[in-house]
């Protein structure tokens, strides 16, 4: 999410994803064929299936780790209330197509949580949140007004007279919001981002909700695929327990595992989608969980804070996460990236020497139980959420071209909606969309013509976003 006046203003008045929410996809062994293979079980997979699904169509998910859910898992075993490892909001509540479907899954939605801006170790005065807001809409305006131009480094189009504030902008536009410094981000992806400062979050967890939309669709778990043939007749997957011929195949696992090399394709990708993915490289985005009893910070139910900072080693913090003494620190960007890497022991003593920092000696002893994550080690995942470099951000709409009977999705795909659960859901219905129309529309049964004297009318086939809810 992205820090709003609104909010701000009513605030002032080795990657362990084990134990985590149990999804509950429907199981399924990997069959011969299918008419569309799917890859990867994250929101953009789900979303494919389920549109496929819907048209009749016989469709298997082949997912290489051991649950559905991809950059949304939630533990809901570690501490009393559950825990968002990965993505935690959901975005424009009044339109999320996602929102609805958490409602009539039975999910509860959180109202936004409000937010506070810390200076030193006390609370910012209402002139000095004021301040900030006032130089993040100059830095937002001058990154806009430079994309109108070209397409460069974000950072290079920054007035100088930041002063304080430089630091704090740099986290909250750059590494907070996309997992990258902004002296690595384009402009024009920037510029063209939708709006996100109105967020929500799930009581019960994106992990638990992705569970519930994923129930119905066949998925085959710990089950990487190796090869993807995609040309001519013989188009289909290759696993370690064999392979699946198809009509279309459907990828949505992150440009990270792309650029890897892990997927191997027949033909091999065309230079232009290998170009684009190596743009859209994933950030670094993690989390710190701690279970601080007695409230040492004195923070409310469900606020989000940053602080005044005048370099990168920094963070946002979650606090009494659904009114539990869980409270969460986000590290990103490159500094994030460097802390990962040093382990679970370096991260926990940063965020531990951060919020005494802040917040005085307490903190410390008042630690229960903690928690980390390092999306970067995860090998099949590899990162956050994509983020284009200068001059990148053409590379969505390439990396989204359909290529034969390939499709690509997932939330590097979209170009709006980048890097969060809302574009990617849509990515996969897009993707869908385009095998559907490929390989020849719905197959249903009920609706084939049949002679006159029994012929009767019938509804279409109705979509598995139930309720009639349209479309990261």
């Amino acid at each position: 999410m992205t820090f709003s006046r609104r909010a701000f203003l009513s605030a002032s008045a080795g990657l362990t994803l084990a134990p985590w929410f149990s999804a509950r996809a429907q199981a399924a062994t990997l069959p011969r064929d299918a008419d569309v293979v799917v890859i990867g079980a994250g929101a953009a997979g789900l979303a494919a299936a389920r549109r496929v699904q819907a048209a009749g169509r016989k469709v298997i998910v082949l997912e290489a780790s051991a649950q559905i859910g991809g950059r949304c898992a939630t533990d809901s075993s570690t501490f009393d209330v559950p825990l968002d490892l990965g993505a935690r909001w959901l975005h424009t509540p009044e339109t999320n197509v996602l929102v609805k479907l958490a409602r009539g899954a039975g999910i509860d939605v959180a109202p936004s949580p409000s937010q506070k801006l810390r200076i030193g170790r006390r609370n910012a005065r209402a002139a000095e949140t004021e301040e900030l807001l006032a130089t993040f809409v100059r830095a937002t305006r001058a990154i806009d007004d430079a994309a109108r131009r070209g397409d460069i480094s974000c950072a290079a189009v920054l007035p100088k007279d930041f002063g304080d504030w430089a630091g704090t902008v740099d986290f909250g536009l750059g590494a907070y919001a996309t997992g990258k410094d902004l002296k690595d981000l384009s402009t024009l992806d920037q510029s063209r981002a939708e709006d996100r400062a109105i967020s929500v979050a799930t009581r019960q967890g994106l992990g638990a909700l992705m569970a519930k939309l994923g129930e119905s669709v066949p998925v085959v778990l710990s089950t990487p695929v190796s090869r993807v043939t995609w040309s001519g007749r013989d188009i289909g997957v290759e696993t370690a327990a064999g392979r699946v011929a198809a009509r279309a195949v459907i990828v949505t696992v992150s440009s990270n595992v792309l650029n890897a090399g892990a997927i191997k394709f027949t033909p091999e990708l065309p230079k232009r989608q290998l170009d684009a993915a190596s743009k859209l490289t994933l950030g670094s985005y993690d989390r710190i969980a701690l279970e601080l009893k007695g409230n040492p910070l004195g923070l409310g139910r469900d606020e989000l804070m940053i602080e005044q900072s005048t370099s990168t080693r920094t963070g946002a913090l979650f606090a009494n996460i659904n009114g539990s003494s869980l409270c969460t620190v986000d590290v990103a960007g490159s500094f994030g990236r460097t802390l990962a890497a040093q382990g679970e022991a370096a991260m926990t003593g940063f965020a531990t020497e951060w919020l005494t920092k802040l917040f005085g000696s307490d903190v410390k002893a008042a630690i229960q139980r903690s928690k980390v994550t390092r999306w970067n080690a995860s090998p099949f995942i590899l990162g956050a959420m994509s983020a284009a470099v200068p001059g990148g951000q053409a590379s969505r709409r390439v990396l989204a071209e359909p290529i034969g009977n390939l499709f690509i999705a997932g939330e590097a795909t979209h170009e709006t909606l980048y890097g969060t659960v809302d574009g990617a859901w849509e990515t996969g219905e897009r993707a869908a969309d385009a095998a559907l129309k490929r390989i020849g529309g719905v197959k249903d049964p009920e609706a084939e013509p049949k002679p006159a004297k029994k012929q009767k009318r019938r509804a279409p086939p109705q979509s598995s976003s139930a309720g009639g809810f349209g479309t990261n």
